[in-house]
């Protein structure tokens, strides 16, 4: 089986997309069974039953990105499970994992919950949820109307995720103490189904080694019978966790790749680990693996990797990549193109290859708040990128009406555009530390004036790659123009600070017709232009005071009620080779 996960309502999107049951449809393409929908209705009735229990992700609290929100059930999850079961695939419901919120103990001043503590950045505004004891009489009450007031509303499959301590330290260590989380949990969910199966993200045994050492990990899975849990060991290809848990102690588990976080742009795969991993896992000795699946943070990126990883799951032996990388790009538009299949391979054994333990978080400075102290290292070579973007723009003249090769043409150059961004920060850089101040400003003001704008004209030329339309699709799930207000502003802060202070400052960067230019272009100027000011001035540059001005750019971003287009505008191939005549690095192959 595939399974494709979402970590909350609105993890990869800050609302509902009308999109979910065409992509569901996608899924199941390639034979996808599962993913949990949302709580909704029976939800409500439980909260109202109670005056408790707001089921989340148990890391996060009441930042509103993270609020549930009422949609006509056409728009909704009742459509998504139908079109689900339509097309033979498993439904999974969320299950009560044990959090409450504070009032419960207003409600119920005796229960025993206890405050957990912060998550990631976010103070206890808004996280530090609060659990309940797995003894105490309430969480049987709660978990078990909460489901059965679930399967009420939306039938079952029997299979139903739950996950108590993501990114969460336990109140305790003691094995007993976690056993007996994980028996109340399986319990409430068997209390309202007798057949119930429990999946559970395994990307807290890697997240936090150093508390879950295999006398913890084994605790809390087999405080479930064993064949009554599936686990998902989240980031196989980078950190596999079967292979130091005996196959997770007998519980079954199923490959899963990660890949993406934060549905960032950024062309990236670790197709070695891909192609053999699964494998390997079947062949482990005892092996539980029963399936393989797909759980990135974000889609609408890297299509080559989940079409390897999808055909993966019919596969006995790993594949020939660079063949079935000719392949590939021959299926995506449509006829044999030399140039283009030279250009898939190229970067095949350069940006999708990265080995070791490697994390998708895009790292360029393009996308992340200007510093003197900014990553600019690569796991492939640079002049891959740029020869693969010459080799597609020579295929132009075949392959311009396909529309996947327009797509694949925009992503190549943004991702030289990307690396050229690298290149004049390092300029500047030096140009800074070295007191140049021609230098300075000629690689400021080439990357400010025109290399950023450039790019965002090559993304606003494709509707892929607008921030209109990801503003409009968050907009599109109101039922009031308040609330469309308010999905707007999320739909801004989720790809720029994600949090009401920059708590997870460009996590979720995009590369987005008009953000490029409306944000990462401004913030850029302001630095350049600090930089400037200290060299005339002689007065050093402080990282922290930059920060505080930059800070008033980025807020005034979510609030400048801009209205960006929704449609394309520009010639994808005009752009692009304009581009190229500017900016192509000679000193590797010349251009076409």
């Amino acid at each position: 089986g595939c399974a494709l996960l979402l970590l909350s309502p609105a993890f990869p999107s800050p609302s509902r997309d009308p999109r979910s049951p065409r992509a569901v449809f996608a899924q199941a393409l390639p034979a996808g069974q599962d993913i949990p929908t949302c709580a909704g209705a029976a939800e409500g009735r439980v909260l109202r039953g109670l005056a408790a229990a707001a089921l989340r992700v148990p890391s996060r609290g009441g930042w509103g990105l993270f609020s549930f929100c009422s949609l006509p059930p056409s728009l909704s999850q009742y459509r998504i499970v139908e079109r689900m079961r339509s097309l033979g695939m498993t439904t999974v419901l969320p299950a009560f994992a044990g959090h409450v919120p504070q009032g419960i103990l207003r409600v119920f001043p005796r229960v025993n919950a206890t405050r957990l503590g912060r998550w990631s950045h976010f103070d206890c505004t808004y996280s530090c949820i609060y659990l309940l004891d797995p003894e105490d009489p309430m969480f049987q009450v709660i978990g078990t109307l909460f489901l059965k007031e679930l399967i009420k509303e939306f039938g079952t499959d029997h299979v139903y995720s739950a996950d108590t301590f993501n990114e969460m330290t336990p109140l305790s260590s003691d094995p007993a103490y976690l056993s007996r989380v994980s028996n109340a949990v399986f319990s409430s969910m068997t209390g309202a189904d007798p057949k119930a199966l429990w999946l559970m993200q395994g990307w807290l045994f890697q997240h936090q080694p150093d508390f879950w050492q295999p006398a913890q990990v084994r605790a809390l899975l087999h405080g479930v019978p064993l064949g009554r849990m599936i686990v998902l060991d989240l980031f196989a290809e980078s950190k596999p966790v079967y292979q130091w848990t005996e196959s997770f102690y007998g519980q079954p588990f199923i490959w899963c790749m990660l890949h993406n976080f934060g549905g960032n742009h950024g062309l990236f795969g670790t197709v070695e680990a891909i192609n053999h991993g699964p494998f390997a896992a079947r062949r482990f000795p005892n092996s539980t693996m029963v399936g393989t699946g797909l759980v990135p943070e974000g889609i609408e990126q890297n299509d080559m990797v989940y079409e390897l990883m999808n055909e993966l799951g019919w596969r006995q032996e790993p594949l020939d990549l660079p063949s079935w990388v000719t392949r590939y790009a021959e299926r995506r538009y449509g006829t044999a193109n030399a140039a283009a299949a030279s250009a898939w391979r190229l970067l095949l054994r350069s940006v999708y290859n990265c080995t070791g333990v490697c994390v998708n978080h895009n790292r360029s400075p393009l996308v992340h708040r200007p510093s003197l102290h900014m990553d600019t290292e690569l796991w492939y070579n640079a002049s891959d990128v740029y020869e693969a973007w010459r080799l597609l723009l020579s295929a132009g003249a075949e392959l311009g009406s396909s529309p996947t090769f327009l797509y694949d043409l925009v992503d190549v150059t943004r991702q030289a555009a990307q690396q050229l961004v690298s290149d004049y920060y390092l300029s500047i850089r030096q140009a800074f530390q070295s007191h140049a101040l021609p230098e300075l400003l000629t690689a400021g003001g080439v990357l400010v004036y025109d290399l950023l704008p450039e790019l965002d004209s090559l993304l606003s030329s494709h509707r892929l790659f607008l921030l209109g339309r990801w503003l409009e699709s968050a907009r599109a799930m109101a039922t009031s123009d308040r609330e469309a207000e308010q999905y707007e502003l999320n739909a801004r802060n989720q790809v720029t600070l994600w949090g009401p202070s920059g708590n997870i400052l460009d996590y979720a960067n995009k590369q987005l017709g008009g953000l490029v230019l409306d944000y990462y272009a401004v913030r850029w100027s302001l630095f350049v232009s600090v930089l400037v000011e200290s060299l005339n001035s002689g007065r050093p540059f402080h990282q922290d005071q930059f920060n505080q001005a930059v800070f008033q750019v980025e807020r005034g971003f979510i609030y400048n009620k801009k209205r960006y287009p929704a449609v394309p505008s520009g010639d994808t191939m005009e752009i692009s080779r304009k581009m190229f005549l500017k900016y192509y690095p000679r000193r590797w192959v010349e251009g076409p």
